[in-house]
């Protein structure tokens, strides 16, 4: 029997779908939340106890960390095969002498067609003194060169989504969303804060759509475009491509490779999660707003659920977890388990207080539900059992924060991101 929870107990707020523009078919309410039980995050498969970080390191995580390959995520098929290059293609100075820029190309082969990312590169102008700078790394929905407003940042050539307030038409990108997406990548402030960050667009890896997994790095390999039931999702794929990234950032000699947190938004939060869980050189993980498939509990029914997710994106997950479509009960995992698999390095989790949809109790709830992890480790989780107020952040370990607002990524929650990684970079 795992951890029981009475969906009608800890009601915290309560904002009607109405107000917040959320899909009135799904549930809001928190006490139509079913009773559930969540799987047992300390006992491994043959039953017996979970008591020491051994046996956490060398049994019950890699357990944990298959299931999710199995049922969720997929994994990678074994015919894929890459030999990944780089290739300086732009540098320069940055914001008025504020940061160094610089645009690398990271190749998933050695021939000329080979696919690529384009991976935009800042890190502040006392980068390459004694101290090498820690940075934030994520992918971005619209291309590198909607994140700035420099010109110099490539316009990508891949495939984007069609959007005419941003003159995205015939699924390609044009001049006039150069800087479209900056708010939510405040390269500046990171910058001042000592920071590095590198960005990439997400469709360089794999493009957004069901397309049967011939484009991107998926035509690497013919497993993926057979897609058998536990080959991986788009999900996994974007993860993997973060950890192509990496392989890159750990060799530059003014970034330091220790003190690097992957993170992401949305459908890209629930990358950077997976991501963190499979490679664990990311140190830090941050997870803004990712909901359903990312850091929310999935037997609660709030908001999105499985099937929803999995009707609409069909291609996000490996598609052994459709079996649990209107079956979230029958999953052998649940998202306290993936948070757990950040332990010990530092998580953060985010929520906003009118995005329903991503369940933002159902978030906290997955970081209080991992603590136990934690404390095998003498260290301390979210450090309450009780969701905080809005823009109140919690947590040591675990970190949380309800933000006021839509499902975005503002100016708060890098704050957050900024003085949470400060503190245990800082710690060090």
């Amino acid at each position: 029997m795992g951890i029981k929870w009475i969906g009608n107990l800890g009601l915290l707020f309560f904002v009607s779908a109405s107000a917040v523009g959320q899909n009135p078919n799904f549930n809001y309410t928190e006490a139509k939340v079913p009773a559930y039980d969540l799987p047992e995050l300390m006992t491994l498969a043959n039953g017996r106890p979970v008591k020491t970080k051994r046996q956490w390191e060398q049994q019950r995580r890699p357990e944990i960390l298959e299931l999710f390959q199995e049922h969720m995520y997929g994994s990678i098929p074994g015919d894929l095969v890459t030999s990944v290059r780089f290739q300086v293609i732009e540098q320069g100075e940055a914001f008025s002498g504020l940061g160094h820029r610089s645009q690398v190309r990271v190749y998933f082969g050695e021939e000329s067609n080979s696919p690529f990312v384009d991976v935009l590169i800042y890190t502040p102008s006392v980068a390459g003194a004694a101290t090498p700078c820690p940075l934030f790394v994520g992918l971005n929905f619209m291309g590198n060169h909607t994140t700035t407003p420099e010109e110099e940042v490539l316009i990508t050539e891949s495939w984007v989504r069609n959007d005419s307030r941003i003159g995205y038409r015939d699924h390609k990108a044009s001049e006039i969303s150069r800087g479209a997406s900056a708010k939510r990548w405040p390269v500046e402030m990171i910058m001042r804060a000592g920071f590095g960050v590198a960005t990439a667009y997400y469709g360089d890896i794999d493009p957004d759509f069901d397309d049967g997994f011939n484009n991107g790095v998926h035509q690497l390999s013919a497993a993926s475009q057979t897609r058998d039931d536990s080959h991986w999702g788009s999900i996994a794929t974007w993860a993997w491509g973060l950890s192509r990234i990496m392989d890159y950032l750990v060799t530059l000699p003014h970034v330091d490779e220790h003190r690097i947190a992957v993170l992401g938004h949305s459908r890209l939060g629930k990358t950077s999660l997976w991501a963190g869980a499979s490679d664990r050189r990311f140190s830090l993980v941050i997870s803004n707003d990712s909901g359903c498939g990312g850091a929310a509990i999935s037997r609660r029914r709030f908001g999105e659920t499985v099937k929803r997710i999995n009707t609409s994106f069909p291609h996000w997950f490996c598609k052994k977890f459709r079996q649990y479509n209107d079956l979230e009960g029958e999953l052998p995992l649940d998202q306290h388990m993936l948070i757990a698999l950040m332990a010990p390095r530092p998580v953060y989790i985010a929520s906003a207080s009118e995005d329903l949809w991503a369940d933002p109790r159902g978030e906290f709830l997955a970081g209080m539900h991992a603590a136990g992890v934690y404390r095998l480790f003498g260290l301390t989780g979210l450090g309450t059992n009780e969701q905080p107020p809005v823009n109140t952040p919690v947590g040591d370990r675990i970190g949380y924060h309800l933000r006021e607002g839509k499902h975005d990524v503002a100016e708060y929650d890098w704050q957050q991101y900024i003085r949470f990684a400060k503190r245990h970079y800082d710690a060090r």
